[in-house]
């Protein structure tokens, strides 16, 4: 009891007492003054479309980043010297980030894949070596359904870090094809009937117009290039059933497709 007694509690007061409501002050204005913060950077990224699962993922990120700067701070105001403190949080920060570095490499390509969109779910992509619909862009990595339906999960430093074509991305896509006809054969009927099958497709646009031209005269062809514009998702269909019908209207009327023929001559 006269230990009690003996403590100049108004003297400790005068000390640190400014300082403890300092430090406490500091605790509710950063608790207040971080939840305007965050509550701004809600808003952003819900106005810039950005995916849920990074945006909870950043949120959580700068709500320990502000926790741990007010936290600091109140502990400066006590008078309490947090230049080690901030040594060793660097230094455990370094470590973490030196064992997660291709962890982290990932999410930040992931946070560009989101920021700057150069694809979206559903698109037709070819990228990291693989041509395949985009099912999920997560935080790490990103996943695809190919043409066959099977999965193809692709960490995002690989995707950004190399050459990304979007198929989907424009309405419309040209479709290229090629055809040979023999030199017996007539340029003029051929192109005629190119003009005719292409015209027969509803999903030809006539806006750009087909192109017909003949591309080359080659040592045993004559090489005719047909090009049209189709909506992005009529492309397979329209190259596929126009290679058809192109054969099957040459066939019809007389334009030979030349190909490789081998002859053996024996001697008896």
């Amino acid at each position: 009891m006269d230990f009690f007694q003996s403590i100049d509690y108004e003297s400790i007061f005068a000390t640190y007492g400014k300082n403890l409501l300092t430090s406490l002050a500091v605790l509710v204005i950063g608790r207040i003054l971080g939840s305007f913060v965050l509550r701004g950077f809600d808003k952003i990224f819900k106005r810039s479309g950005m995916d849920d699962t990074l945006s909870r993922f950043i949120h959580g990120i700068l709500k320990a980043v502000l926790i741990v700067v007010v936290l600091i701070l109140a502990l400066d105001m006590l008078g309490i010297n947090t230049t080690s403190l901030v040594a060793v949080l660097g230094a455990a920060g370094l470590a973490v980030g030196l064992a997660l570095k291709d962890s982290l490499s990932n999410f930040a390509s992931g946070v560009m894949l989101v920021i700057f969109r150069p694809f979206k779910k559903g698109d037709f992509v070819d990228t990291a070596g693989i041509t395949a619909s985009v099912e999920v862009i997560g935080i790490f990595s990103t996943s695809f359904i190919t043409a066959d339906n099977k999965q193809i999960v692709v960490p995002n430093s690989k995707i950004y870090g190399s050459v990304i074509t979007n198929f989907s991305k424009m309405d419309t896509r040209r479709v290229d094809i090629t055809v040979d006809i023999s030199y017996s054969s007539s340029i003029h009927r051929a192109k005629e009937l190119l003009d005719e099958i292409a015209k027969s497709n509803d999903k030809i646009l006539t806006d750009p117009a087909p192109f017909i031209a003949v591309s080359e005269l080659a040592t045993s062809s004559i090489k005719l290039v047909l090009r049209t514009w189709v909506k992005s998702e009529d492309f397979w269909d329209v190259k596929f059933n126009t290679l058809e019908q192109i054969k099957l209207t040459f066939d019809k009327h007389g334009i030979e497709i030349p190909f490789n023929q081998l002859q053996i001559h024996t001697s008896k």
